[in-house]
């Protein structure tokens, strides 16, 4: 099967978002020819000429199926397709809004949420990343709630790490913070306030962004926490993450963190007050101390969240959109050829 993922080329740092490029390799690992298309341009009319940049694109290559992440690549995807089937992965803000305070979206924000809305016609199927981004799909039968994995070869524990190949200080503790401090919906001043509160010279909160992607596991097997102060988020990737290297977390109980953290011992959610965020690391900050590490890995491989097992679950969704596809192209023509089926 070849696939060809549609997606935001924008990014100063990457060709393609790391967590695409991932999901891409994985399926690769299990025979998959994936290619990408990343999207340079942005707005709507960026998107709408990729959309056509696209189709001139796939008039000398053939593809089975083009997946696309976030909606504004969705419809560059369902412009330039032609005959080729469309797949859409729903990441977050596209979906829910772009939350700038406790239950606040960012009015132009709108705009995205109802792109997400009306495009789901034209789409095959709709791969949300978790249940509260599912909520926003109303074509239920197209949809499917599939997080993105995590490549357990690279994030893992590593019981003898080395703080100090990523310039650490063995005598501090470390408190990671792994997101944007400008993007305001990653609530960055409640870790800093939170840890402001703790008064603790010996501990620290660090924000190494951006680094390169291979580089997270080695921040995440040095550092004490993690710290996910966020306003709202999808599935976010730096939990599963972390729970794979057995790193200890406070995260705010938004999107599916609680259920990916489940009951392991020295992970928290917390609110959005800074007091009790404050007493949440400090938790985990004895957890650290006394026990080392979690035991988040094997909640990870419990939950099936490994790249491989999500991998296969994505393969399922591709086969059956090409088979279906294959047999709506054997129908003879309906009585009325003006009349569409939206699946």
């Amino acid at each position: 099967m070849k696939v060809l993922f549609v997606c935001s080329g924008n990014s100063k740092n990457f060709e393609v978002i790391p967590f695409i490029k991932a999901q891409g390799e994985s399926l690769k690992k299990l025979g998959i020819d994936v290619e990408y298309f990343p999207i340079i341009g942005k707005g709507l009319w960026g998107y709408v000429k990729a959309g056509f940049r696209l189709r001139n694109y796939l008039k000398n290559r053939s593809y089975d199926l083009i997946h696309a992440h976030f909606s504004l690549s969705g419809w560059a995807a369902v412009i330039g397709s032609g005959n080729t089937p469309v797949i859409l992965s729903l990441m977050g803000d596209d979906a829910q809004g772009d939350y700038i305070g406790v239950n606040k979206i960012r009015f132009g924000s709108r705009f995205f949420m109802l792109s997400s809305f009306l495009i789901q016609p034209f789409v095959k199927a709709i791969i949300s990343k978790s249940k509260n981004l599912e909520d926003y799909v109303y074509l239920k039968h197209k949809s499917f709630i599939i997080p993105n994995g995590v490549d357990t070869e690279v994030f893992k524990p590593i019981p003898e790490s080395n703080p100090e190949k990523v310039g650490l200080d063995t005598g501090k503790k470390y408190i990671l913070f792994l997101g944007s401090k400008e993007r305001i919906g990653k609530n960055y001043p409640l870790a800093q306030s939170a840890v402001s509160r703790l008064n603790l010279p010996d501990v620290e909160l660090i924000n190494p962004y951006p680094i390169p992607h291979e580089e997270i596991s080695s921040y995440l097997n040095s550092a004490n926490l993690l710290v996910v102060p966020s306003f709202m988020e999808g599935s976010p990737n730096v939990v599963k993450e972390a729970m794979a290297c057995n790193c200890p977390i406070v995260a705010t109980n938004v999107g599916d963190i609680e259920w990916v953290i489940g009951d392991t011992e020295g992970c928290f959610t917390a609110s959005f007050d800074a007091e009790d965020f404050a007493e949440k690391i400090m938790a985990a900050l004895k957890f650290s101390e006394l026990k080392g590490r979690t035991n988040g890995a094997q909640r990870i491989k419990e939950l099936g969240l490994d790249s491989t097992t999500i991998a296969k679950r994505l393969v399922e969704v591709y086969q059956m959109c090409c088979s279906m596809h294959r047999s709506r192209a054997k129908e003879p023509l309906a009585k009325n050829p003006t009349t569409q089926e939206a699946y």
